[in-house]
């Protein structure tokens, strides 16, 4: 459980920046510290295709999972999962917003990153390619972690259309551990 949690206000010209660090309460090693109040269930690391949808319920923010992501299988390094077609994620062109492949794919990335057991910091880098107009179809991302280093973990995430495998987006991100 979360024992103690810390706000800090700094100045910086016309604008205040807030930093919140919590620390985990020694009695309950089980847990490690992820959102405010939510801890990351350590069981469930590494990601395994037994443990993907526990530590997705845990570590998401709730906008993300209403990306519906579904289908999640795991190997070793690799993660996928189908963002299923959802008219909340058009545009007015009837393609799904970039801003929606780009969540789904450090999503499905930074859980291929957690295959090791490590716990990341956070997204670093991501920088993504569109190929085409991602229209009338579920989508399958797929992430492959390329490189577990000390510090950080390389991926590489294709987003295809479910029913025909063609790529619509492809991308490249780093993790910090």
């Amino acid at each position: 459980m979360i024992a103690e949690v810390q706000n800090t206000m700094t100045l910086t010209g016309n604008r205040a920046l807030v930093t919140e660090q919590a620390t985990q309460n020694e009695s309950d090693p089980a847990l490690g510290v992820g959102r405010l109040g939510i801890p990351v269930p350590l069981h469930c690391l590494p990601v395994t295709d037994a443990t993907v949808l526990e530590l997705y319920e845990y570590v998401f923010a709730p906008w993300v999972k209403m990306l519906g992501l579904r289908e999640f299988k795991v190997c070793p390094g690799i993660v996928s999962a189908m963002l299923p077609q959802n008219d909340a994620l058009k545009l007015s062109s009837c393609a799904v917003c970039g801003q929606a492949i780009m969540a789904a794919i450090d999503s499905v990335a930074s859980l291929s990153a957690g295959t090791t057991g490590r716990i990341t910091k956070g997204t670093v880098y991501q920088h993504t390619h569109f190929l085409r107009p991602a229209v009338n179809d579920d989508y399958h991302v797929r992430a492959e972690a390329l490189r577990f280093g000390k510090a950080s973990a390389f991926t590489e995430t294709r987003v295809s259309f479910a029913s025909t495998g063609t790529l619509v987006a492809h991308a490249s991100l780093e993790f910090a551990f």
